[in-house]
């Protein structure tokens, strides 16, 4: 077989072209760089001179010869060149394994957004690509070796996901709310002791859920931040003559715990304007809450406390802004709900676990799809 004297089938081929260059290639299977057969050197020329992500597999030894677009695939895998690409590659040679046998018996693979698990940056990681193993004939038609042509996907994959994952989450959400807003409108309207109450009950019952929609869209996970929520929803009762403090530590909420706090916080605003701290210059309000590990079963708890209001007293009969704090909240919350009517003002107390705050994107807003 003629030997190769020289190293031109390098030129133009970029870093990687003077990292194969200076690399000791007589310590590899492929023997000194000037006696590589012409198949390898001619198949190396073309894939330095490629900006398509390259790497050619030679030799029984699988060794690794790859192009300046391939190294970004690599990430910070200790260095590859004059490798086995089995070596290279070993946390997922059981998967692509069997596709590079194909190409040295000859038969070509083309796959679309393959999913591989990978180790390329210390860690295991998902991740997608398009590739071709196409084999390499010499020039007495022999296989001797294969190329990779790839590109990484994983962007692609991962946002065409997103946008199922936002799609689903739109029509349960839209459902749902459709639902909300029926039964909001038709409890509010049956409990009311006038059109002119049930209409400023149901503007601003649908002000709070149409705000706290707003902060959820602004998600791309589709949640939404306690304080968002809370400040979101006490808003349209807030004239500066009162003094409300809120306090606690950053927690996202799912859309479901979202509306439902919303809701709620907005009950307890519009009861504590019209009959408690709210409804004198002198009331206090003050809202926060406590959380635990993530997905514990460590405490979450949510407290409202008035004081510098009229007196208290516990209603005769238990209306529909009720209903809304202590059913669906405790319902939605998968915890406790307890109203206290102390005379120095109400109070109200919301008590779950960390675990029932995670909830997967497609689950309902409401348990029940009703919130009362």
């Amino acid at each position: 077989m003629e030997k190769l004297d020289q190293t031109h089938f390098l030129d133009g081929g970029g870093e990687m072209a003077e990292a194969i260059r200076r690399f000791d290639w007589a310590q590899t299977p492929l023997g000194p760089l000037p006696e590589w057969p012409p198949a390898l050197a001619i198949a190396v020329g073309m894939m330095l001179n490629s900006r398509f992500p390259k790497c050619i597999v030679w030799g029984p030894e699988k060794t690794a010869i790859y192009n300046d677009a391939f190294r970004p695939i690599l990430g910070n895998k200790p260095e590859p060149l004059g490798k086995s690409f089995k070596e290279i590659w070993a946390e997922a040679w059981d998967t692509i394994g069997p596709i590079a046998d194909k190409a040295f018996a000859g038969e070509a693979t083309f796959i679309e957004d393959f999913p591989l698990v990978i180790d390329r940056f210390g860690h295991p990681e998902q991740a997608y690509f398009t590739f071709c193993y196409s084999p390499i004939r010499d020039e007495k038609g022999n296989i001797s070796g294969m190329m990779d042509t790839v590109i990484e996907t994983t962007g692609k994959v991962q946002a065409q996901k997103h946008a199922r994952l936002l799609n689903r989450e739109l029509a349960h959400r839209i459902n749902n709310t459709l639902a909300m807003v029926s039964a909001i409108a038709s409890q509010t309207f049956r409990t009311a002791k006038s059109k002119d109450e049930a209409k400023t009950r149901l503007d601003l019952r649908i002000l709070a859920l149409g705000e706290a929609h707003k902060i959820l869209t602004k998600s791309q996970e589709g949640t939404a931040p306690i304080r968002a929520v809370v400040d979101n929803a006490l808003a349209p009762h807030l004239t500066g003559a009162n003094e409300i403090t809120i306090e606690g530590p950053p927690l996202d909420l799912s859309a479901r715990h979202s509306l439902a706090l919303a809701l709620a916080t907005n009950e307890l605003a519009t009861n504590a304007v019209k009959y408690g701290a709210l409804s004198t210059d002198e009331g206090k309000v003050n809202i926060s809450w406590k959380v635990g590990a993530p997905r514990s079963s460590e405490r979450f708890v949510f407290c409202w406390v008035e004081e510098g209001g009229p007196p208290v007293r516990k209603p005769r009969r238990r209306g529909f802004g009720s209903v809304l704090v202590e059913k669906a909240l405790a319902q939605d919350f998968q915890g406790d709900v307890k109203l206290v009517y102390d005379r120095v003002g109400l109070k109200c107390e919301l008590t779950t676990e960390m675990r029932n705050l995670h909830f997967e994107p497609d689950d309902d807003l409401f348990v029940n799809g009703n919130p009362a």
